[in-house]
């Protein structure tokens, strides 16, 4: 493979090429699960230099993995432990190309930060609205890969709602530019949506032309006290009915969940978690003004208190208050880290069947592992939980890992299945969940699926062994 690093690095630069030193940030999964080896760390700077990096490996029959922030959590980014494959990351195309005021669009390049994308488009006096946890080191590129979710789907929906063109590199070097900021476009196969979702195993995203929207007039936030997952849900039938589309965000938190905020992060005040088995977290955003906002909001939240789905609740009185209450949201998964390794579920099921879900597939647990303990949380809004699972509280982190992760997975995902549901609803498939997808999708869907992965990526090089196993 000599011949091959003397290519790159004619291609994109010697201080470009990595093969040697602390590789870490690039061999490593975010959740540090799985350390892989690189045959090289290829930092390309334009589609050009990335075409001409794929044409080489192609001839050289060196497998590349696409790489973004690297902050992706099912080991879909991370080389294998072979030696053998390129990590191709984009972090250095990170240009905001242009931004199309009359058509509301802003087009990206995909090493872009999210939250310098969403930073862009604010100083132009427009929201993009795509906002998770790691927007601070995901990229756009890996966002649209995995066709991540976040907080605000329940208005906005995921990446693939938010994108109406990308940029790709084929398989075989080739650039498609199909960078369309058009909104109707009835001309044959959408190919944009092939590449969204499909984790860099069929061809990698370079830019993309992204939605923009007018920036709300006003943003209030709520957080209440629910009884039960069923007033929970009756609570957003109820902010649909009363904001209609100014419900932007609509979260749902377990007591346990939100106990390991208050235990691991004291600085953090948490409101109402001892006096309910849920909390919600809910946003409404206006674009008359913040008075027409909060009579809506309020009028919402005396309903819910009437019919007894909500119990007690408190509104942000200013953009700092909704900030803690949407830090002390964001802070869970860090919570639940420093209480120790857990079994992590990234699900989706019908939103009217989510109370019953949980009770079902609860009781199961506890009867497999007496005294389990489960951190769930997530987007109810969209019918999306992540359904954590820690160990009792006297059981070692690392043993219940290794011990029941296998089986409690098992479990879980046999259970969304009954349900209707999906075993990964925002995070993608990668390798940790490929094996998983053989039993849960059908077996037309993985058919047509592996065609499309022969028909574009025949000599397997694109990411091999994440999504689909070879």
């Amino acid at each position: 493979m000599n011949g091959l690093i003397e290519s790159l690095r004619q291609t994109v630069g010697e201080s470009n090429v990595l093969v040697s030193g602390d590789l870490t940030a690039w061999e490593q999964d975010w959740r540090k699960r799985s350390r892989g080896k690189a045959l090289a760390v290829v930092r390309p700077g334009s589609t050009a230099e990335v075409a001409q990096v794929v044409r080489a490996c192609a001839a050289a029959r060196a497998a590349i993995v696409p790489q973004g922030g690297n902050t992706g959590l099912v080991v879909g980014s991370t080389p294998d432990a072979s030696g053998t494959q390129v990590v191709l990351s984009l972090q250095r195309l990170k240009a905001v190309r242009g931004l199309d005021a009359a058509n509301l669009t802003v087009t990206v390049e995909a090493g872009c930060v999210l939250q310098n994308l969403q930073d862009a488009a604010e100083r132009a006096g427009f929201l993009f609205p795509l906002s998770l946890a790691a927007e601070g080191s995901c990229t756009i590129g890996g966002n649209l890969a995995t066709n991540a979710g976040g907080t605000q789907v329940v208005r906005y929906g995921n990446s693939r709602d938010l994108c109406l063109g990308l940029e790709v590199v084929t398989a075989q070097g080739q650039i498609w530019d199909g960078l369309s900021g058009l909104r109707k476009d009835n001309t044959g196969y959408d190919l944009r949506d092939l590449f969204i979702g499909s984790e860099g195993t069929l061809g990698i995203i370079t830019a993309a032309t992204m939605k923009l929207y007018p920036l709300p007039a006003a943003r209030l936030t709520a957080w209440a006290a629910v009884p039960s997952l069923e007033d929970a849900v009756r609570l957003l039938g109820l902010a649909h009915a009363h904001l209609g589309p100014g419900l932007t965000g609509f979260e749902v938190m377990g007591r346990f969940a939100l106990s390991l905020v208050a235990r691991h992060f004291t600085q953090l005040r948490v409101p109402l978690y001892e006096e309910a088995p849920y909390c919600v977290l809910l946003e409404n955003s206006d674009h008359e003004s913040e008075a027409h906002a909060r009579v809506r909001f309020e009028r919402l939240l005396e309903t819910a208190l009437e019919q007894g789905c909500v119990t007690d609740a408190v509104v942000a009185e200013n953009l700092a208050q909704a900030h803690q209450l949407w830090h002390i949201r964001e802070a869970i998964p860090l919570a639940q880290a420093e209480e120790g390794l857990n079994i992590k579920h990234d699900i989706s099921v019908p939103v009217s069947r989510i109370p019953e879900f949980c009770r079902e597939t609860g009781a199961l647990l506890e009867q497999l592992i007496p005294g389990v303990r489960l951190v769930n949380f997530g987007h109810l809004g969209d019918g999306n939980l992540h359904y954590n699972v820690q160990a009792p509280p006297d059981g070692d982190a690392s043993d219940f890992l290794n011990q029941w992760e296998e089986e409690v997975n098992s479990l879980v995902y046999d259970s969304v299945q009954r349900f209707d549901g999906s075993i990964s609803a925002e995070h993608g498939v990668g390798s940790l969940k490929a094996a998983k997808l053989e039993r849960h999708k059908s077996p037309v869907a993985l058919e047509m699926m592996r065609a499309i992965k022969r028909a574009l990526d025949p000599d397997n090089l694109m990411n091999p062994g994440r999504l689909l196993r070879a």
